[in-house]
């Protein structure tokens, strides 16, 4: 027996992928509960380093290969909506708990108990498209929400690689 939503699942990762890398050429350049825990400034010894740098000309926070950390508009608060193969498979968790000199840093468990690095309560992830450090494709990217490159002011990074619309995957079955 055919499942519909499966089946449109299927069909909008196909179409998602093929959008991602067709933005990604073109720039050259739901849910389930968590919980948070806040770490404060965490100690550099251990952890998932995380600190500052530079991507799209702004400040973003990096992990130890200095690719820009990114989080979801709508996680928060313990709510998860990157919890499926297709959201994983583009968007990678930041997991452990993270250390470096970074304000607001802390951990939230994921729905299947792995613990995650996050940002004012916001889980991080990395972003598939990114290849190199400095890179921000996945900034402006927007599907259930916007995924927004992480900053220390709060704000978002405007100038990014990507501004896509469908990351391959829908709210339901989340």
């Amino acid at each position: 027996m055919h499942h519909p939503i499966r089946q449109r699942l299927r069909q909008l990762t196909i179409l998602g992928a093929a959008a991602v890398s067709a933005a990604a050429l073109a720039a050259c350049g739901g849910g389930s509960s968590g919980t948070a825990t806040a770490a404060g400034s965490a100690k550099s010894s251990g952890g998932t380093p995380i600190s500052t740098g530079k991507a799209g000309g702004n400040t973003v926070l990096v992990d130890s290969n200095g690719m820009t950390l990114y989080s979801l508009t709508v996680e928060k608060q313990g709510h998860f909506i990157c919890t499926n193969s297709a959201c994983l498979a583009l968007w990678h968790p930041v997991k452990g708990k993270p250390s470096g000199s970074v304000g607001s840093l802390g951990t939230v468990t994921r729905p299947d108990g792995t613990v995650q690095a996050a940002f004012k309560g916001k889980p991080l992830y990395t972003f598939a498209q990114d290849m190199a450090a400095g890179d921000a494709k996945g900034n402006g990217f927007k599907d259930v929400g916007v995924w927004q490159a992480a900053t220390t002011s709060g704000s978002t990074s405007s100038s990014s690689g990507g501004s896509s619309s469908g990351g391959g995957y829908s709210n339901g079955g989340y």
